[in-house]
């Protein structure tokens, strides 16, 4: 028997533009990922393989048959790009997400500084082959950036084809968008919201806190990213009002 739930809200169904749940594995097992598709593969748009992960995952090919399989696209985290932007292989790390049949593709620099020019002819490049996600944001917690310059940069990123921006906040949820407690930074996020529009911003938020954060502000639909395997599920009954955090927040009698 089927559960039927009155008054829950509405989730847009996939291939989804919104209410996006990005889930970065950090180095699952084929067998690992296997139960993570069985279980969780309806509630998951896009995997990352976080940071450089990928380059010393066993088995990588044969788990990325399971990702493809389900009918997952997947993408390599963007500080694999920025190293290869370093050695002055970029064409190399083309062929290289062409090969692994990679849908989407990142485009960063939290760790590699990068002209804006430069960043956004990457993003024109690869937005001809690859849906681009494009990451604003320093995962150095000492490096400020200002509101207006967050606005600025999300925007022309998006101009230069990026499908959505994403807001830096790294795993740790400590950096970027978060203060190093953990907590939002709210007059920032406001800033951003009052001239982005929500639906083309990714929001990292790997803790619970976060994520209720996000949906409390901006509804069930908010996109939202870096959310490890085994909290994808958790994350889903937040965004529909099944977990005490958003309870009664999508409740209409």
């Amino acid at each position: 028997m089927s559960f039927e739930l009155k008054n829950l809200p509405d989730r847009d169904s996939k291939p989804r533009q919104n209410g996006i749940t990005m889930s970065m594995d950090k180095g699952l097992s084929v067998r690992e990922a296997e139960d993570f598709m069985d279980v969780a593969g309806p509630n998951v748009d896009v995997v990352k393989l976080g940071f450089g992960t990928s380059v010393v995952t066993g088995n990588l090919s044969k788990k990325l048959d399971v990702y493809r399989a389900a009918g997952m696209p997947y993408y390599f985290g963007g500080t694999l790009m920025e190293a290869y932007v370093l050695r002055g292989q970029f064409d190399d790390y083309c062929r290289l997400i062409e090969h692994h049949k990679c849908a989407f593709v990142e485009v960063s620099d939290g760790s590699l500084d990068m002209t804006t020019e430069d960043k956004c002819g990457y993003i024109k490049q690869l937005a001809k082959n690859f849906t681009v996600l494009s990451e604003v944001g320093s995962k150095d917690a000492s490096v400020v950036i200002p509101a207006y310059k967050w606005v600025e940069l999300m925007k022309i990123e998006l101009e230069a084809g990026a499908w959505k921006v994403i807001a830096e906040a790294r795993e740790s949820g400590t950096v970027g968008v978060f203060e190093n407690s953990g907590s939002a930074n709210s007059g920032l996020i406001d800033e951003i919201i009052h001239y982005v529009p929500s639906e083309k911003i990714l929001w990292e938020a790997p803790l619970k806190s976060q994520q209720v954060w996000f949906i409390k502000l901006l509804g069930s639909n908010v996109n939202l990213g870096n959310i490890a395997p085994n909290e994808v599920i958790p994350l889903e009954t937040l965004r529909i009002g099944l977990r005490g955090d958003t309870f009664f927040d999508f409740y209409n009698k």
